[in-house]
């Protein structure tokens, strides 16, 4: 339904369209659909009675950034406060947590010790499973692959599939993380000094089980293993304070437009 603003027709004129606002993913459609054309809920078994069912934007509004701002800090339509303190406790563990992977050198090994190490390394063996098809240069790349892309599929179903920015901004926080898990193994390339599975060390292998000094040999570029471990580092750091930045911004939209469920 449109209202006219009673001005005169020109190229800048804004119309008000009342649209329908899925309660979950907050994307907008045109009123008296039964379900949401993105993520496919059906408004009559979702949102309460008392909830408004329309939106009103303006035409103009779809492409000036606002849906993907809205996108971006989607928050669920109804505030419930125990679920929003645990975000919040959460945030600040990520914050402290994070903040010991930045300042930790690469050479301190705090990466390789930490508990997520385990976690990363399962997907890093089940990446060479996998990429093991496609022979053995990207087999031995595949460890890394595998336990990078494991979070990434994480925000991306986070992102794009449920509509949860604060879980795809802490699954960011874990690529970043990933990132600087990876950094001490290739600024190992040269010097294969650290303890691999197995029990054994880069030196007393044979030549291949260390990952990475056969990557860099094999492409040339092993004189390069500690400039490319910094940059994996400073990426992950990148990343890592960006997915904080992303959930604290989420969890304030979050507060300001708290709806409280019925009593």
């Amino acid at each position: 339904m449109r209202e006219d603003t009673g001005q005169p027709n020109s190229p800048h004129q804004l119309e008000t369209v009342y649209l329908e606002a899925c309660p979950k993913c907050r994307f907008a459609l045109p009123d008296a659909q039964p379900e949401c054309g993105r993520c496919g809920l059906i408004y009559a078994k979702y949102r309460p009675p008392h909830i408004a069912p329309t939106l009103s934007i303006t035409e103009h509004s779809v492409d000036d950034g606002s849906t993907w701002r809205q996108h971006f800090l989607s928050v669920p339509p109804i505030f419930h406060p125990f679920t929003f303190a645990a975000r919040v406790i959460l945030l600040f563990f990520l914050i402290i947590w994070g903040w010991r992977f930045i300042t930790s050198a690469i050479e301190s090994g705090y990466a390789m010790a930490s508990f997520l190490h385990l976690v990363n390394l399962a997907f890093h063996e089940a990446g060479h499973v996998f990429f093991g098809f496609f022979g053995r240069f990207v087999m031995s790349l595949g460890g890394t692959l595998g336990q990078i892309l494991m979070p990434t599929i994480c925000l991306l179903v986070l992102f794009i599939k449920t509509r949860d920015a604060f879980g795809a901004a802490v699954a960011l926080w874990w690529v970043g993380q990933n990132f600087m898990d990876i950094a001490p193994y290739v600024n190992d390339a040269r010097a294969r000094q650290l303890m691999l599975l197995g029990g054994v060390t880069g030196r007393d292998a044979a030549y291949g089980y260390h990952d990475w000094e056969f990557i860099l040999s094999e492409t040339g570029l092993l004189r390069y293993d500690h400039i490319l471990a910094y940059s994996a580092n400073g990426l992950g750091i990148i990343l890592m304070l960006a997915a904080l930045l992303w959930a604290g911004s989420v969890l304030l939209h979050q507060w300001r437009q708290r709806r409280l469920p019925p009593h």
